[in-house]
C-alpha cells in the first residue's frame, strides 16, 4: 500500500513539475538578479513532493512484511473509516480541485483558494471544529496572498469578476 501511494505521489508531483508548470507559469524575458523567477516556488514544492513520494516508496520497500499480519485488516490503517467514505472523499477532492481551476478564472485566486481550503479541511472529517475550519480557510490564504504579493511581489490571477468590479 505504501509503495502504491509513494509512486502515486511521485507521479502527481512529476506531472505538475514537468507538464503543468512549463505550460501555466510564464517566465518573463528579463528577471532582475535579485528576484526569483515566478516558477521557483511551484518547482520547489513539486521537487519536495516528488522527493517525499520517492522516500515513501523506498521506506515501504525496505519494510519487511510481518508473517502474522492480516493483509485484509486495512481498517486499522484507515482509523476505522470505511473504504467507501475514503473513495468518496477522494472523488470530492478531485472535484474541488477542478472547481478551483474554474473559480480562479471567475472569482480570482484568493477567493478560489479560500473555497478550496475550506472544502479540503471539511474532507478531513473534522466536523467538530467548524469555527476553526472557517477561520483557517479565510485567513491562511489571505495571509499567504498578502505575504507573496507584497513581500515577494508575486502576481496572482485576479479573475474576471474582480476585474469587472474594479477591485
Amino acid at each position: 500500500m505504501g509503495l502504491v501511494r509513494g509512486i502515486t505521489v511521485t507521479a502527481f508531483f512529476g506531472i505538475v513539475l514537468f507538464v503543468l508548470i512549463p505550460v501555466y507559469v510564464p517566465r518573463p524575458n528579463f528577471i532582475p538578479g535579485f528576484a526569483p523567477p515566478p516558477d521557483m516556488w511551484p518547482r520547489t514544492i513539486s521537487i519536495l513532493g516528488m522527493g517525499l513520494g520517492l522516500l515513501l516508496a523506498a521506506l515501504s520497500l525496505s519494510r519487511k512484511p510481518q508473517a502474522d499480519a492480516d493483509p485484509e485488516d486495512a481498517g486499522a490503517i484507515r482509523d476505522g473509516t470505511p473504504l467507501g467514505t475514503l473513495v468518496l472523499r477522494f472523488v470530492y477532492a478531485v472535484l474541488a480541485f477542478a472547481g478551483f481551476i474554474v473559480t480562479v478564472h471567475f472569482a480570482g485566486f484568493i477567493v478560489a483558494s479560500m473555497a478550496l481550503l475550506f472544502v479540503m479541511l471539511l474532507l478531513t472529517g473534522q466536523w467538530q471544529r467548524k469555527g476553526t475550519v472557517v477561520l483557517v480557510a479565510l485567513f491562511l490564504p489571505l495571509v499567504l496572498y498578502l505575504f507573496f504579493s507584497s513581500a515577494l511581489n508575486t502576481r496572482f490571477p485576479a479573475g474576471s469578476l474582480v476585474t469587472i468590479l474594479g477591485l
